[in-house]
């Protein structure tokens, strides 16, 4: 099986803080998404390719624990790790002061596949998927 890690770095801009110059919660999830999408990227299962396949994968579950605030131009890498595929998409985050290497925040999201012919939930991942990442069904 491949590499089922993918990491992005960003600079906090300016219009993701606060009056104080803290990371608004809500836009941690965004930063999620861009490692998510790195990651789907990496194994060739990105969103256009999601699409084509047939099956939307929205996510039914996001959790986040923030440890320490980011703040006004702060760099940062998150990292998204893939931890289930058998029966959905589990991916871990990791959120990373570039600097002093200290974990800011750490996070989860669950999403499932939908069979877009039929709108139905499907309870196993799709056979596409599995191939996409060298699973043998």
């Amino acid at each position: 099986m491949i590499d089922l890690t993918a990491e992005v770095t960003i600079k906090i801009p300016f219009q993701d803080v606060d009056i104080m110059g803290v990371v608004w919660h809500g836009n941690y999830l965004r930063y999620f998404e861009e490692a998510r999408a790195a990651l789907l990227d990496k194994i060739d299962y990105g969103y256009f390719k999601m699409k084509e396949s047939g099956y939307a994968w929205p996510i039914v579950d996001a959790r986040v624990k923030y440890i320490k605030p980011l703040t006004l131009h702060q760099v940062v890498h998150v990292r998204a790790r893939l931890v289930e595929y058998e029966c959905g998409i589990k991916i871990d985050y990791e959120v990373y002061d570039s600097g002093t290497g200290d974990k800011t925040t750490k996070g989860k999201t669950t999403q499932v596949a939908v069979d877009m012919r039929n709108h139905e939930m499907c309870f196993a991942s799709p056979r596409v998927f599995l191939e996409k990442l060298g699973v043998s069904t």
